[in-house]
């Protein structure tokens, strides 16, 4: 197999239609490392906004079981890549997902701007920092956000976004107007960390975490009130970003799959895990959800019908 075989079957499918496809090849074989870290980033930021990160911190959630939470989080969004939405485990993981969300009063606007994290933060990783081994084309821009924008109506979210403009203005906007402080986004924001650190040895625990700083941007670091990294460990770290992407452009290609499931980092289930079993079990939410957005029409209609109606969005 050659290096470019991937991207150019990418290219052969549309970038609508095939977008499961698409995703299942850039996140599996073409970037997996790097995506992994930008959607890590991705729901990082989200608790730089205080609605976000104060529920996360009073759920205790994220601070109490952070490895778990980490974990769940992973399988969850990995299987809907990997399985699409169709009948099984990939269905299985929106219905669980869904289900979660529903048990807190979560505004739709906090809802379009996680979702925009997902569309974003993988094209500011691989192409506007250069940390891919190489670029992303208009072409997968293209299928990235048709996958999110479909895993937005199954997820009942309002006024989604149609372009990665769209997805990117909103995300910046939004991050302009409420990033703040709050002490539960700053707890959830240190147990986030510290559960990275912990995937390297303990003697490399102190130059983890100084990486794990420098490769977060201003708005970050002013948000959660931490010490600013120094110049000399943001130059370090953007330059190993950038020579791991050399030296991986000379890799051969992956030829098999890495899914979310043979993660290392993933220690929860040493044993498996049944995807309807993960996730958090809250008593209750006292708003009223009147929509189950996995029972609605969108996915219950044949995928022919489906794919019809998208065509004409």
């Amino acid at each position: 197999m050659k290096r470019f075989d991937f991207r150019d079957e990418i290219h052969r499918l549309d970038a609508e239609a095939d977008c499961v496809r698409i995703m299942q090849i850039l996140q599996s074989h073409e970037f997996p490392w790097d995506m992994g870290r930008a959607l890590g980033i991705a729901l990082y930021r989200t608790y730089a906004v205080p609605s976000i990160g104060a529920l996360l911190g009073r759920t205790d959630e994220f601070t109490g079981s952070t490895q778990k939470r980490y974990d769940d989080t992973a399988l969850i969004l990995g299987n809907m890549v990997q399985h699409g939405f169709e009948p099984g485990p990939g269905r299985d993981a929106l219905r669980r997902m869904n289900q979660m969300h529903r048990s807190y009063d979560i505004s739709n606007d906090d809802y379009r701007y996680v979702l925009s994290t997902f569309v974003v933060m993988p094209v500011r990783w691989l192409n506007d920092h250069g940390y891919g081994w190489r670029r992303l084309s208009e072409h997968e821009i293209a299928a990235i956000t048709h996958y999110y924008r479909r895993l937005g109506r199954y997820m009942g979210i309002r006024d989604v976004p149609e372009t990665y403009a769209g997805f990117r203005d909103l995300m910046d906007g939004y991050e302009r107007e409420h990033f703040a402080y709050t002490e539960g986004g700053r707890r959830v924001s240190d147990s986030t960390l510290d559960l990275m650190v912990s995937f390297y040895p303990p003697r490399l625990a102190g130059a983890a975490r100084k990486f794990s700083m420098a490769i977060l941007d201003d708005s970050l670091i002013e948000a959660f009130r931490y010490e600013p990294p120094s110049r000399a460990w943001r130059r370090a770290a953007d330059l190993a970003l950038r020579l791991r992407a050399r030296v991986v452009r000379r890799m051969k290609p992956r030829e098999e799959p890495l899914w979310a499931e043979n993660n290392p980092n993933i220690r929860s289930y040493p044993d498996g895990y049944d995807v309807n079993r993960i996730g958090t079990f809250p008593a209750g939410c006292p708003v009223a959800h009147d929509v189950d957005p996995v029972g609605n029409e969108e996915l219950d209609r044949p995928a022919t019908a489906r794919e019809g109606a998208d065509a004409h969005e």
